[in-house]
């Protein structure tokens, strides 16, 4: 017999299954809310996410995150994915609309709104991204989806820098271009600069070696790592005049994206902020 019970779920199908801050984040944007709302995390082998969704289906799961290596393989195992995580090739979060389960990617989307709630409009701005990557690609895909005019994507992976390159040419109206990533990369003229890769790089793993000297005053520079707040990268950045921000925004607001999709009520900020504060601390 199954018990029944009253709390609604939420979850992340992760393989394999590290100490996670969003699941802070999110119970404590649950309780805040007086919401009777679990977030579970859940170990998920790839070859058991088929009859992990239908699972999910049976016990009226309303929505779920996925981790690498889910993030596309779910797609088929979904009744309808949303225009830019068909861009991007990979959902990060599954929200159920009725009898569907629908894909989107919060993570493009988080950086966004991070950057609309500092009062950055991205149309008719100039990016450079550091990695071609998961993150890479979803912050690539919704900054040219919002307005951006062009993006330069550095990549070591020529295949991969090109592919998105590609990409976003011929699906969006932001024209992009590709550089490859060699040591000491010089970084072209942009008013932001947004490091997406997320560990560090060769020779020193402290931060991406590229032109240091190619940062400007007045330049934005983000990097998309959480925790260490303020990295060695941002750091360099900032005596350089650069206007730096943090990975932790990035991260809340795609959480607050995905509250939303399931809950359909708007996340406390500030709770979550602090629910992630706590956890890095």
């Amino acid at each position: 017999m199954v018990k029944s019970f009253r709390s609604k779920l939420t979850g992340v199908f992760g393989y394999p299954v590290d100490e996670n801050p969003t699941i802070v984040m999110q119970e404590a944007a649950f309780q805040a809310a007086g919401l009777d709302w679990r977030y579970l995390t859940l170990l998920v082998k790839p070859e058991d996410l088929p009859a992990a969704v239908q699972g999910m289906r049976a016990m009226n799961f309303d929505g779920i995150n996925l981790t690498i290596p889910h993030k596309t393989a779910i797609i088929p195992l979904l009744d309808e994915i949303t225009e830019s995580a068909e861009l991007i090739g990979a959902v990060n979060t599954v929200y159920r609309d009725e009898d569907k389960l629908i894909g989107t990617n919060t993570d493009g989307k988080g950086f966004v709104e991070g950057m609309k709630q500092r009062g950055i409009d991205l149309k008719g701005k100039h990016l450079v991204i550091l990695g071609a990557g998961g993150a890479g690609r979803a912050v690539a895909v919704e900054s040219a989806l919002a307005g951006c005019s062009s993006i330069s994507i550095i990549n070591r992976n020529a295949d991969r820098g090109q592919s998105l390159r590609d990409l976003l040419n011929k699906k969006t109206d932001c024209q992009a271009d590709f550089i490859p990533w060699a040591d000491g990369v010089r970084i072209p003229a942009c008013d932001i600069l947004i490091n997406a890769t997320s560990v560090g790089l060769y020779p020193d793993k402290n931060y991406p070696d590229i032109r240091l000297d190619d940062i400007k005053p007045g330049m934005i520079v983000q990097d998309i790592i959480p925790n260490p707040a303020i990295t060695p990268f941002l750091k360099e950045a900032q005596k350089r005049g650069a206007v730096i921000y943090d990975g932790l925004a990035m991260l809340v607001y795609q959480g607050a994206i995905a509250y939303k999709l399931w809950t359909g009520a708007e996340p406390s900020i500030e709770v979550m902020k602090q629910a992630l504060a706590e956890a890095f601390a």
